[in-house]
């Protein structure tokens, strides 16, 4: 672990924000090496923090867009990183992510997205990074491990979250991060997760908000069959290739486009 830049030795994590300051270099150069940055790359960090991984972005990339909230650290960032902001390498954005649109920054496919994000807003900022009409190629988190492991399915187990993710990208867990790699440190460890294959080619043949309102209803009650939360019938799961006794968690991303064609079709 790294210790504290003299630029933010003074910064303290604030709570409400859902600040952990990464300090681990292992963990650093492994959500590099999953963003796979080359010279020509814009790069959009979500919370830089203290910039320390700011600092290894923009030795790889072209380009890095941060976009920070905390008022405190936005001179910290502007002193640490004044010659790449004067030099045009480095655009630094007083802002909360939820507000931005990303296609006022960039265009569709031309960015990868990297973001160490505050635990409780997870939920909402992946799905608005994933489903924008500006998508980026490749966008890498660190995240709760527990989200993590739920977006990959690892125990084959899926989850609107999951589905939420994988309709639109390809998860892969890179590298788990012990809750010791930051200060504070967090209550849980955290992991690292790659989203790569970004795009929309899966709604080609079938309505997007369709496909999440099915996707929602099958989820809405988790003990009862998916037939039941769906309200089809045996015959009606039959001709979509699943068993009547099929529940929500089982089943695949084609099945559910399936479901959404037959649903739409009623």
């Amino acid at each position: 672990m790294s210790n504290l830049d003299s630029n933010s030795s003074h910064i303290y994590a604030k709570k409400s924000l859902g600040q952990n300051f990464l300090r681990s270099t292992k963990a650093l150069r492994e959500i590099v090496e999953a963003a796979d940055l080359s010279a020509t790359d814009t790069v959009i960090e979500i919370g830089p923090g203290e910039g320390v991984l700011t600092a290894e972005l923009l030795k790889k990339a072209a380009n890095v867009i941060a976009i920070e909230k905390d008022d405190r650290l936005i001179p910290v960032l502007k002193e640490k990183f004044a010659a790449d902001i004067q030099s045009g390498k480095f655009n630094l954005i007083h802002s909360d992510i939820l507000e931005i649109k990303l296609s006022d920054l960039v265009k569709a496919g031309e960015f990868k997205v990297v973001a160490n994000i505050p635990y409780y807003i997870t939920g909402l900022l992946l799905p608005l990074i994933l489903s924008g009409s500006t998508q980026p190629s490749k966008a890498v988190f660190l995240v709760q491990k527990e989200v993590a492991d739920r977006i990959a399915a690892r125990d084959n187990k899926q989850s609107i979250l999951s589905m939420s993710v994988k309709v639109y990208g390809t998860p892969k867990v890179i590298a788990k991060v012990p809750r010791g790699a930051f200060v504070p440190a967090p209550n849980v460890d955290s992991a690292i997760i790659e989203i790569a294959n970004i795009s929309k080619n899966f709604f080609k043949t079938i309505s997007e908000d369709q496909f999440f309102a099915t996707l929602k209803k099958g989820f809405a009650h988790k003990r009862k069959l998916l037939k039941g939360n769906l309200g089809l019938s045996d015959q009606e799961m039959t001709e979509a290739g699943l068993s009547p006794k099929a529940r929500a968690e089982d089943i695949t991303l084609d099945d559910w486009k399936k479901l959404t064609e037959l649903i739409s079709t009623k």
